[in-house]
């Protein structure tokens, strides 16, 4: 019987256990608008709930539109103690002309497991017609094709003179600590560029670029770049294509100088055949690396404040809500303090609640959004408290709720407090609140009995007695025990 009870429970808890995972985590593919204009983009996100995004096809390519790049962000949810996330990864698409289109049914592996998306009709609106690039880098003019001769005469190839680089970029050259800063490495291509180029062990190569990338005494925010599209951008009035490598916002955890070196990445690089023609090989492999410029960020302590090594470090604001503004002592309220803008989120605190006997307030539940977009990192995160009232009046919830922080536009210590106000009406519940905290009734009695010791030997006789009756049942069992 044991044994078939210990199974039940094997089999109970390993159900539990899968539902738990089945219902804790889930993931949805959702396409954009059914009308996009030709200076809009279309979206397709990935999202992903209850784990973390580890890996995901590449997003599929759609005629009349062109991949324009991805960007990611994710939310945390803390609710009674118990912690919920979600994170996004989504692609833009730019049309490349007027029309409506028809995106067919696909499939994306997302975490290992298939996905499908029904597709939809787009329409693509607008005259404003505009000048688009390649931007997939496997068409010119990275990937040149050239003829070739089936004679057996030994070719004679050149090396063409490349117009491209490589280059490490921040966003600032001089932080302060907490304060990020973003950095983007990025190969540049030019439009006018007649050499062939082509990336060479690019997953190989990057394990060891990010290691150098990275600095050790920083928190760091990753756009999480999976797909590597050509961008078109104007660097002093001649056009190129950018193929964003790595991008990445970084917090200083201290004042040390953040040093980032010189960052190599190997291409392929053909030389071409002096006399190309249609038939036989008219390219030879070659390589060669490109190297970045190596850069400096400088990191300022903060000036000096009495909580200068606990605030937050970003260029915040408040947003508040009361669910009531006028309640009944002994009842329970909500009130939402949410510190949103840009800068490290996810080293926001929670507000410094000043307490008194007027008001009973418990531990907040917590939601943090982040959020990676444009070379920035913007988010929030809010604290919802429950308070309960013990004492009637007007009071203004900035005599409660305080937050302080550092902006480093302003250079400026500033605190963001409440606006809000809530009035309490009904009796006084300090002294049922004072009742609730007391020592109880046992040390109410000190002062009223008296310090004579007094003797326990009248009741001495109770206990030999109890084991008498209970050696003479013993006695009485076993012998019918054996009579029997």
């Amino acid at each position: 019987m044991r044994k078939h009870i210990t199974k039940y429970v094997w089999i109970v808890g390993l159900v539990l256990i899968f539902t738990n995972k089945i219902y804790s985590q889930s993931v949805s593919l959702q396409l954009g608008p059914d009308q996009v204009s030709l200076n809009q983009g279309f979206t397709i996100t990935i999202t992903i709930q209850g784990e973390r995004l580890r890996s995901y096809d590449a997003f599929p390519d759609f005629d009349g539109f062109t991949k324009r790049g991805t960007s990611s962000s994710s939310r945390t949810n803390i609710v009674n103690g118990q912690v919920s996330s979600s994170q996004s990864i989504t692609m833009t698409y730019a049309p490349t002309q007027q029309g409506e289109f028809t995106l067919p049914p696909f499939e994306m592996e997302v975490n290992g497991k298939q996905y499908k998306s029904p597709g939809k009709k787009v329409t693509v609106s607008s005259p404003a017609q505009r000048q688009q690039r390649s931007n997939s880098f496997g068409h010119d003019p990275l990937n040149n094709f050239f003829g070739g001769n089936r004679n057996s005469t030994p070719k004679e190839f050149v090396d063409v003179v490349d117009d491209a680089f490589i280059a490490l970029i921040n966003s600032k050259n001089e932080v302060f600590v907490g304060e990020g800063f973003t950095t983007t490495l990025a190969f540049y291509l030019a439009d006018d560029n007649r050499a062939p180029l082509q990336f060479h062990e690019l997953g190989k190569q990057l394990s060891d670029i990010l290691k150098k990338v990275r600095p050790t005494n920083c928190w760091e925010e990753n756009f999480d770049i999976e797909n590597i599209n050509g961008e078109p951008v104007t660097i002093n009035n001649k056009g190129y294509t950018k193929y964003k490598i790595y991008q990445g916002t970084f917090y200083p955890l201290n004042a040390e100088t953040i040093h980032f070196p010189s960052i190599g990445l190997e291409m392929i690089k053909y030389k071409v055949a002096k006399n190309p023609s249609f038939f036989g090989q008219n390219r030879q492999e070659g390589f060669k690396t490109f190297y970045s410029k190596s850069r400096d960020v400088k990191v300022k302590e903060l000036p000096p404040h009495p909580l200068k090594d606990a605030v937050a470090v970003g260029d915040y604001r408040l947003n508040e809500d009361l669910n009531t503004k006028q309640i009944q002592t002994g009842q329970s309220f909500s009130y939402d303090f949410s510190v949103y803008g840009e800068g490290n989120v996810s080293s926001v605190n929670k507000p410094e609640i000043s307490e008194d006997r007027n008001f009973d307030f418990y531990p907040p539940n917590i939601q943090q959004n982040i959020n990676r977009r444009n070379s920035r990192v913007t988010g929030s995160k809010s604290f919802s408290y429950y308070g309960i009232p013990n004492e009637p009046g007007e009071y203004k919830l900035s005599d409660y709720f305080n937050w302080i922080f550092f902006n480093p536009k302003t250079e400026k210590y500033d605190t963001l407090t409440s606006e809000l106000s809530i009035n309490v009406v009904g009796e006084s519940k300090k002294n049922e609140h004072i009742q609730s905290n007391d020592l109880g009734a046992f040390y109410d009695r000190i002062e009223f009995e008296d310090n004579e010791l007094k003797s326990l030997n009248r009741m001495a006789w109770v206990k030999p007695t109890a084991n008498i009756f209970i050696l003479l049942l013993l006695v009485l069992s076993a012998f019918f025990i054996f009579k029997k």
